[in-house]
């Protein structure tokens, strides 16, 4: 499934349908009830009228239950707290409205969804698409943490506040793909694996790169797409990334902060933007699309933006990276790793598989993890040549500066570079030189 965005158009196309896999529409409407409203009595309802399910399952989670134990305190001790200067019932009232706000993003989100897949969503009075009653409240815990997930990553994609995240994770890639553009003297195509929420490939356009993203999730897809094509305004939405936790917060100001988004619109910054190249998304396994035939010597580079660490087998993944790269062409990586399959057997699904594809390429079976310095290695036994690497560069990811507990990636930044065509492969000990990222 791909969509496309074409210099005339101002933002990417919509997550077409036409999918016929019934494993893939399951996935789809999981993500999509995750986000999506509860169930009316006749199975039929309006996004606008009832609590999404991630608003249902985190009032619960963060209001409901400290309202709970907060009564369950000795008489003399709530009172206390009930009372200024801590206003704790006011502080998880304020909390319920910060979730609401979430939830507005949530049913946008469901909506332009709904619209996107409209062959497989009815509309009862030709309007509005709702969801099929056969697929409402089918998401499971892990669809809806996801959702969750997904509605906190706005605040580092598209919250101006984000911008140093974005600078750090996004800027060396940036940086090195205007390299490669003068050298080149063209206009480089980019894949952008693991794209997420869709900044880098949008930024990367707007400076006349043609990218294209891939991404497997969902969650991902639904509100990148929402927040390309059918948000209407910067600002549009206010998000509060931080409620789902009460702890080490140093007030309650910043525990419940809230933050605009989108900080531009992007149909409004692409049509201003006349030297804008090309967009493009695939919704698909990294793996089983861009290792075919079609794919091969494809693409000028690869930017990979905290993706290799989610491979089982990273073998598999810097292959495909190697087929569908053009000889001479780079492989830009940012991001630690952290393993997302250690301790786990790939291909392995519980109850509560939380909507992956069972037959992708990533899960596969086998598994290993690599130190960095075994990673370049690696990178040199299949081909590659190490132009640039750092290690120890700060990365954060949704991190909250404000907060008392600071979690900051030392990420591995690095660039290789596929031999050209009748260049002997570099399979040596010693690490290029070059300036730093």
């Amino acid at each position: 499934m791909a969509t496309s965005h074409r210099r005339e158009e101002t933002a990417w196309g919509d997550v077409k349908d036409g999918t016929q896999d019934p494993e893939e529409i399951r996935v789809i409407f999981c993500a999509m009830d995750s986000f999506s409203d509860e169930l009316l009595g006749d199975w039929s309802f309006r996004l606008t009228e009832t609590r999404s399910q991630y608003a249902k399952v985190t009032h619960f989670n963060v209001t409901h239950l400290r309202r709970r134990s907060f009564y369950a305190l000795p008489q003399a001790h709530w009172k206390l707290l009930a009372k200024p200067p801590f206003d704790f019932l006011n502080t998880l009232d304020r909390a319920d409205e910060a979730i609401d706000s979430n939830a507005e993003l949530a049913r946008a989100i469901v909506r332009s969804g709904l619209r996107a897949f409209g062959s497989l969503a009815p509309m009862p009075d030709g309007t509005e698409p709702t969801m099929p009653q056969e697929w409402v409240g089918v998401a499971k815990h892990a669809d809806i943490d996801k959702a969750r997930s997904t509605i906190r990553q706005f605040y580092r994609d598209w919250a101006a506040e984000g911008a140093a995240e974005r600078e750090a994770c996004y800027g060396p890639v940036l940086r090195v793909l205007e390299a490669e553009r003068a050298r080149l003297r063209s206009q480089p195509k980019v894949l952008v694996p693991g794209a997420g929420l869709g900044r880098l490939v949008f930024d990367l356009c707007c400076k006349g790169f043609v990218a294209e993203g891939n991404e497997i999730s969902y969650h991902q897809l639904l509100a990148s797409s929402y927040i390309l094509n059918e948000c209407s305004a910067a600002g549009k939405h206010t998000i509060y990334p931080w409620v789902h936790t009460f702890s080490n917060h140093v007030s309650r100001k910043n525990h419940l902060r809230g933050y605009q988004v989108p900080d531009m619109h992007p149909a409004t910054v692409l049509a201003s933007s006349p030297g804008a190249g090309a967009m493009f998304m695939c919704a698909a396994d990294f793996l089983c699309l861009y290792g075919d035939a079609a794919h091969e010597a494809s693409y000028d580079a690869v930017a990979s933006v905290f993706f290799l660490d989610t491979a089982p087998n990273l073998i598999r993944y810097l292959e495909v990276m190697r087929h569908c790269l053009r000889p001479g062409g780079v492989l830009i990586n940012v991001g630690p790793l952290l393993w997302h399959f250690e301790n786990q057997a790939p291909g392995h699904q519980d109850d509560d598989d939380g909507g992956q594809h069972g037959s992708s390429g990533i899960a596969d079976p086998g598994s290993f993890e690599l130190a960095d310095d075994e990673v370049m290695a690696l990178l040199r036994q299949l081909g590659f040549s190490v132009e640039r690497h750092e290690t120890g560069v700060e990365a954060p990811y949704l991190l909250d500066r404000e907060s008392m507990l600071q979690t900051m990636y030392r990420a591995s930044v690095w660039v290789a570079r596929k031999p050209e065509e009748g260049r002997g492969e570099d399979t040596g000990d010693g690490e290029a030189g070059g300036d730093a990222l």
